[in-house]
């Protein structure tokens, strides 16, 4: 089994290992444009100002752009706009299904801060209960697997639900006036629904599957600057270590930077794991598990090799 630490470890063997196999062409980038959402190591990192701090020595500037959800963010990434971010595990699925210029360059195992929320008047009080009920979610966003993954578990087909695709924001304003039966969600906006929204939790994802996030580049910028990719992933595993020893003070920080509230934002911090390492072969298989429950589901239109998007120094 692997470890947090020995997870950790891998990873930064793993950057190191980039970094010295990078190409001596490899030129450094005038500016790194960073994609982030209102929770992660990407947060701890732009507050401490953790890239700044190094890549400005080295004549590069860094610009944080934030997303709602992991789609847009990857569209963005498609199209040029943004060089790096974090995301779920289903974005990824979505983007190289659609020949999405991405690559996974790092992994980070979910634990908890996301699932499926309920309202006590629902009528919804076990899985098998979701029959017939109107879920609202993110399309293409982890959310969506998180709902997959609780109907396979029940026994229900996908066509056994009405899904509502709603972005997080507007997911919550649903859940608040009780125009859906359930919201499939993350943390900070799981935590929201919690505390603020009157939900209480049908399901964590951690209970019904297996689930990650990834830190995913955009491919031309990966080749052309591996050495810079490998430090990005460096500098963030130091941050992730920080952070899995200082929660609260990652929920006020996440606070300051999001204007998530402080307690919400530490209900995040306290469950979140923020350990980053390298993609193992146990979690592409769990990824390539999702893409093909999505291609046999008909949501994505080809199937895809998790393994031809996943990136390596030494390819550049």
């Amino acid at each position: 089994m692997v470890t947090r630490r020995k997870f950790l470890a891998a990873g930064a063997a793993s950057a190191l290992g980039g970094l010295i196999a990078a190409p001596a062409r490899a030129q450094q980038p005038k500016q790194i444009r960073i994609g982030y959402q209102k929770n992660g190591v990407l947060v701890v990192a732009r507050q401490q100002a953790l890239l700044e701090k190094h890549f400005a020595p080295l004549g590069s500037a860094i610009a944080w752009s934030d997303f709602p959800a992991g789609p847009p963010m990857l569209e963005a990434m498609n199209a040029g706009s943004i060089d790096f971010g974090q995301v779920g595990d289903t974005p990824p699925i979505f983007a190289q299904a659609a020949d999405a210029k991405i690559v996974y360059v790092a992994g980070q195992p979910i634990t908890n801060g996301q699932g499926i929320l309920v309202k006590p008047r629902s009528g919804i009080g076990a899985l098998a209960d979701l029959k017939g009920k109107r879920i609202g979610f993110t399309k293409g966003s982890s959310a969506h697997n998180v709902v997959v993954m609780a109907l396979e578990k029940a026994g229900l087909r996908y066509g056994d639900i009405t899904p509502v695709y709603l972005s997080p924001p507007d997911g919550a304003a649903a859940f608040a006036n009780d125009s859906i039966d359930a919201w499939a969600v993350w943390d900070p906006y799981f935590a929201i629904g919690e505390r603020r929204g009157g939900g209480s939790i049908l399901v964590n994802a951690s209970e019904i599957g297996k689930t990650n996030s990834f830190y995913l580049a955009n491919r031309d910028f990966a080749a052309a600057a591996p050495r810079t990719v490998a430090a990005v992933i460096g500098i963030l595993q130091n941050a992730a270590a920080w952070a899995e020893a200082h929660r609260d003070d990652v929920g006020r920080l996440m606070a300051a930077i999001t204007g998530v509230d402080v307690e919400i934002q530490t209900v995040a911090a306290r469950r979140s794991s923020f350990v980053i390492g390298r993609l193992t072969d146990d979690i592409i298989a769990t990824q390539q598990a999702v893409a093909d429950r999505f291609f046999k589901l008909g949501l994505i239109p080809r199937a895809i090799a998790v393994r031809e998007a996943v990136w390596t120094a030494s390819q550049s």
